[in-house]
């Protein structure tokens, strides 16, 4: 019986990557950059695109969500948006994301990763209602 549960369909165009006729979509590299994402402190959610209304009627996550990428034949540039938590020094959460996407794309589709833009689009500041939770919850 196959368990379901951790399969991530991947959509989108297929673009090639290399002369020995190995092809990656574009959306297979966002899906590693946004699950490497998920693993960085500091970051409350990505931003940008039609992926909320997505996720809400498929009821999938969807790791690419405000992650473009654009790849040539050996190489690919990546650009992320998200919102960092209140607190959070944006300037480290930048540079761990930078690191962690690079290594991250690189191991799983032997592309050079060129560049990884990090774009702060927001400070998600918890609400009294989440702070209640927590206190609620220790």
């Amino acid at each position: 019986m196959e368990d379901n549960e951790n399969i991530i369909e991947i959509e989108g165009d297929i673009t090639e990557t290399s002369t020995d006729g190995l092809k990656i979509a574009n959306d297979a590299v966002a899906t590693y950059a946004g699950i490497a994402i998920s693993e960085v402190q500091g970051v409350y959610g990505m931003s940008g695109g039609f992926a909320g209304i997505t996720e809400a009627i498929s009821g999938k996550k969807n790791f690419s969500k405000g992650i473009k990428v654009e790849v040539t034949e050996k190489s690919a540039k990546i650009d992320v948006s998200i919102v960092v938590e209140y607190g959070a020094r944006i300037p480290d959460v930048a540079f761990e994301i930078q690191s962690i996407v690079k290594k991250s794309v690189e191991a799983m589709t032997g592309l050079k990763v060129s560049e990884v833009n990090v774009h702060v689009n927001g400070v998600h500041m918890a609400s009294v209602e989440d702070k209640k939770e927590t206190e609620e919850n220790i």
